[in-house]
């Protein structure tokens, strides 16, 4: 069996700074906006270097997408940076109104998403973000899994024209992807090859899904590990192929199980090929103060319910083909 390994963890958003940093010296059309969150956001670097390329709204979310959305039409390509709750669900209606309706290129960048913001608590730690971003139409949705690709997701969505919600995390996780990889929007990753069970997984939960495997394995079962890291537009040939072979899936995700990934796929699923799925996700629920690893434990989206619902799914899967024949 193949393992993954690393050697240093890194927050993601350190991934979005580093790759705003390098396109401040690429690009000249680039442009960050913030709100009151630079230090947050990692976004120091740009500044240092490109201080009349950078715009400091303060805590006025509405205004900078406004402004983003009029930036874009004298040719620049405007990268706003706050929480992930603050990007989306407080300016929900100028996303729809001034930048996805009129198919502006804004670049909504988003940090501190999920239950992983930890202590800040359920005011801060928004589970309904891709749900709200994928159902605007034309909107790109990106969840990356570490440091590394979040920086080369920064840096490809420069180059498309069109709307982009990125969304990253607080916590320090493993790297272990490549550095210096190329990013291609849309297009699923699978780390391991497998034949008993696909799991599909975002963000921090790839690496979540890529532990799990490991003790899948000493139970003899061999698990297909898929990243998809971009939500919108699906990778649905990937996991057509995958579930075609497997029979069953689980999907995993830092989201409520109300509008996430996990529903993306179960769409794909029903459409082409049925299967018995599983969802490690949020269950309609807000979240709480505490840190990351106490709110994945209580919330149950970590390795170990990966294991245990990879377990009942199979175990699904059988009894499925035993009523067929």
């Amino acid at each position: 069996m193949k393992t993954y390994t690393y050697t240093e963890k890194k927050d993601t958003r350190s991934g979005f700074g580093a790759g705003l940093a390098e396109l401040g010296r690429k690009n000249p059309n680039v442009v960050a906006l913030c709100a009151d969150l630079i230090g947050s956001l990692k976004m120091n670097q740009f500044i240092d270097e490109n201080p009349e390329r950078f715009f400091q709204i303060g805590i006025a979310e509405a205004n900078m997408m406004g402004i983003a959305a009029g930036l874009t039409i004298g040719g620049k390509i405007p990268f706003t940076g706050t929480f992930a709750n603050f990007s989306t669900g407080r300016v929900y209606d100028q996303i729809r109104q001034s930048i996805a309706y009129s198919n502006k290129n804004v670049k909504i960048c988003a940090s501190h998403a999920g239950i992983t913001l930890g202590e800040d608590g359920a005011t801060h730690q928004i589970l309904e973000d891709i749900g709200l971003m994928k159902m605007l139409p034309g909107m790109v949705v990106i969840n990356p899994c570490d440091y590394n690709q979040t920086k080369a997701a920064t840096l490809a969505i420069a180059d498309y024209i069109g709307p982009v919600y990125l969304r990253f995390g607080r916590p320090s996780v493993p790297v272990f992807t490549p550095e210096n990889q190329i990013f291609e929007i849309g297009k699923a990753i699978k780390l391991l090859e497998g034949s008993d069970v696909t799991i599909i997984a975002t963000g921090h939960l790839v690496w979540e899904a890529l532990e799990a495997s490991k003790i899948l394995f000493e139970k003899g079962i061999s698990a297909e590990v898929i990243n998809i890291h971009t939500i919108k537009p699906l990778d649905d040939e990937a996991i057509i192929k995958s579930v075609s072979k497997t029979g069953c899936v689980v999907t995993a995700e830092e989201h409520n199980y109300l509008g996430g990934l996990g529903e993306s796929v179960a769409r794909v699923l029903v459409k082409n090929k049925p299967a018995p799925q599983e969802f490690v996700a949020t269950n309609d629920t807000f979240g709480e103060s505490g840190t990351p690893k106490q709110l994945m434990e209580k919330y149950g989206i970590n390795f170990k319910s990966i294991v245990d619902l990879s377990l009942k799914v199979i175990e699904r899967k059988n009894n499925w083909k035993k009523s067929i024949y």
